[in-house]
């Protein structure tokens, strides 16, 4: 009896909530069909100003890796479990590639099927517009541990960060700890603000590629499935991007505006669904 007495409350807390949606979509029903809300405020430390995507830091969207993902390539892969892993990941800038070499070094080849080639070769490879990209091998990333190795498929710097109890942006490269969040920064030259802003990855973000996808996660019903919202599973992330005053001010906001009948404007996904 136990069990079912403690899944009861979860129950009703996802039918309270799945209500809850299900009347935001209702309220919004004329809002244009791509649109999203957002918050600004200016940094009271620096000439800055924020910009976040309320509709999806409040949505439900999750990583569903290895759980319905169909990847990035031009078909549904799902068999692959690559996700956004079948190109190599670009850095930012030579720190990170610098600090991802360093993280390569202590994996083990228990944790890293392709140790052996990533130690004889180097993991870092550069384009020739001198770009600096993680190695691909066999049709993708060279960190991609595939189906049937033993620690299990997925992102060899992932796991291992998760298996020492460490977050695993501190040994991925940015872009892949970040996805799908996405910061931009602009700056006005006459006044020198800066604005930076902080949403989802788009199919655009990726250039022209990004079009050819099959399945991009941000536009998938399945991978918005989450109980709880973005702004909170993707906490570490957040604080990275963002820093800690800034993160504790956005959710201040959000608990707020999450609360009552008026809540946050639904993803697009969800109101689309419906």
């Amino acid at each position: 009896m136990a069990p079912k007495a403690k899944s009861r409350p979860a129950k009703k807390a996802a039918a309270v909530k799945a209500a809850v949606v299900k009347a935001a979509v209702k309220s919004y029903r004329d809002t244009p069909p791509e649109a999203h809300e957002w918050l600004t405020f200016d940094d009271p430390a620096e000439l800055r100003t924020w910009a976040f995507d309320v509709t999806f830091l409040t949505s439900g969207w999750e990583c569903i890796f290895g759980r319905g993902c169909q990847g990035v390539l031009t078909g549904p892969a799902p068999q692959l479990e690559q996700g956004c892993c079948s190109y190599g990941a670009h850095f930012t800038d030579r720190a990170d590639a610098a600090r991802v070499r360093k993280a390569a070094r202590t994996l083990t080849a228990d944790e890293w099927q392709f140790a052996a080639i990533g130690r004889k070769g180097g993991v870092v490879t550069t384009e020739p517009d001198g770009t600096l990209v993680t190695r691909m091998v066999e049709d993708a990333c060279i960190f991609l541990n595939r189906p049937g190795f033993a620690a299990g498929a997925g992102c060899a710097l992932h796991q291992a960060a998760l298996r020492r109890g460490n977050p695993p942006l501190e040994m991925k490269p940015d872009v892949c700890w970040q996805l799908p969040l996405r910061r931009e920064d602009s700056t006005d030259e006459s006044t020198g603000r800066v604005t930076s802003t902080v949403g989802q990855w788009d199919r655009r973000h990726w250039g022209g590629g990004g079009e050819e996808f099959h399945w991009w996660c941000t536009e998938a019903p399945e991978a918005f499935g989450s109980r709880r919202a973005v702004y909170q599973t993707m906490e570490s992330e957040l604080r990275a991007l963002v820093g800690d005053a800034v993160y504790d001010r956005l959710v201040a906001y959000l608990e707020v505006r999450t609360k009552g009948s008026a809540v946050p404007l639904p993803h697009p996904v969800l109101r689309q669904r419906r």
